[in-house]
């Protein structure tokens, strides 16, 4: 077992970031040895030319495994082990935990990357490593940073200590500010094959191997939404109505209680996802606080508990917008089926359990009508990541995917 295991379907990344972990050990031993000599450490050797350098910029679509690609490479480069990366010495199970002190890893629940957080991160980049050869930053979801945010990160990701090294997980390249971009080493994942991830679901996750093929295959590889359909017994039910809604509607009405009904769904799943959690920080700050029990709160520090209740406002809106994304991708792949049965495609089906559904919807409209219900759909997922109130986007949506809607 190696810290690359999770990393399904990228044999060209992996091999990328093994060298260059592979690289980084060699660096660091020159390192060490020039200081058990007293000398001063010798230049940064992570150049054009190095397989190793001090900030790079994986990319991926999601659910290819970016974040975890980006975990692997940060416990390789604090591996102890004979080889980068052997997954069985303290440093590399420390990382793979969240445990490695050296290792700081940002990955925000919140709609954005707030300038106090990127701030902290610079100031943690400046330490030297405590019980590591590097100090390791690994920043998820940067594109959530404002150019303004960005903007204060550049001079550390410029600059960086010697025994720095940056790691920022977006889905594109295009998606961070050409400044960021030129000064990191672009990796880029590709989608995996749904038998790969198959095989990590049952290997990692037990599931069972014909759940877990189709899981891949109606996740379209993505492997956190496989997961999501391989190990929870409602998820099915949950999508294959979802995916009957629209050929079902008859009237703006129907169209009207269908997006009620997913908007409600959303915000009960994202409500039992962080109500747990919130639960558990409210009591942790409390007792922090000496509030214990019900007593009233004092107005000295009731502004770390609005504090609290703000970011858990936010972490909710963020829950409850990914599951509605989760939908709308759900909705394109019944579309794009539609789509390829109209055209008379060989292509292989996502929802290869709603074959009779795709065949009824196909012969009812044309290729036109698909594309712009494929439209509309990508039209909603851009509203609901705006400022768009989540109700009033799906029922436009829904309105639009009504069978006699032309």
């Amino acid at each position: 077992m190696s810290v690359w295991d999770d990393v399904v379907g990228q044999e060209a990344v992996i091999s990328t970031l093994s060298g260059a972990a592979e690289a980084a050990r060699g660096l660091a031993e020159q390192r060490e040895a020039r200081a058990s000599g007293g000398a001063e450490d010798p230049p940064s050797a992570t150049g054009p030319g190095s397989a190793m350098t001090h900030a790079w910029l994986i990319t991926g679509p999601p659910g290819s495994g970016r974040s975890n690609a980006a975990l692997a490479f940060a416990a390789a480069l604090q591996c102890a082990g004979d080889v980068p990366g052997c997954g069985q010495c303290k440093p590399c199970r420390d990382v793979m935990s969240g445990a490695h002190p050296d290792v700081v890893r940002l990955a925000t629940e919140k709609l954005i990357i707030t300038l106090d957080e990127v701030k902290e991160l610079i100031g943690e980049a400046q330490r030297r490593p405590w019980t590591g050869r590097w100090r390791v930053i690994l920043v998820e979801d940067a594109d959530r940073m404002a150019e303004r945010t960005t903007n204060v990160l550049l001079k550390s990701i410029e600059e960086p200590p010697p025994q720095t090294v940056w790691l920022l997980c977006t889905p594109s390249a295009d998606d961070v500010l050409p400044t960021i971009r030129s000064r990191c080493r672009l990796i880029t994942l590709r989608i995996p094959p749904a038998g790969a991830v198959a095989d990590l679901l049952v290997r990692r996750d037990g599931a069972d191997p014909a759940l877990a093929a189709r899981a891949a295959r109606a996740s379209q590889s993505h492997i956190g939404l496989a997961r999501h359909l391989a190990t929870d017994p409602d998820a099915w039910e949950r999508r294959r109505r979802l995916l009957r809604a629209p050929v079902s509607l008859r009237s703006v009405g129907d169209a009207v209680l269908a997006a009620a009904d997913l908007v409600e769904s959303a915000e009960s799943e994202a409500q039992a996802r962080t109500a747990e959690r919130d639960a558990a920080e409210r009591a942790d700050l409390m007792r922090a606080l000496g509030l214990e029990g019900e007593g009233r709160v004092p107005p000295a520090l009731r502004a770390q508990i609005r504090a609290l209740e703000e970011d858990q406002k936010r972490r909710a809106k963020r829950a409850r917008t990914d599951v509605l994304d989760r939908a709308m991708i759900d909705l394109l792949s019944f579309y794009r089926d539609v789509l390829a049965a109209q055209m008379g495609s060989d292509v292989e089906r996502v929802n290869i359990d709603l074959a009779e559904q795709i065949e009824r919807a196909a012969a009812s409209t044309g290729p036109e009508q698909s594309l712009a219900r494929i439209a509309a759909i990508e039209e909603c997922r851009g509203r609901l990541r705006s400022n768009a109130a989540p109700l009033l986007a799906v029922e436009a949506l829904m309105i639009q995917l009504r069978p006699q809607a032309r």
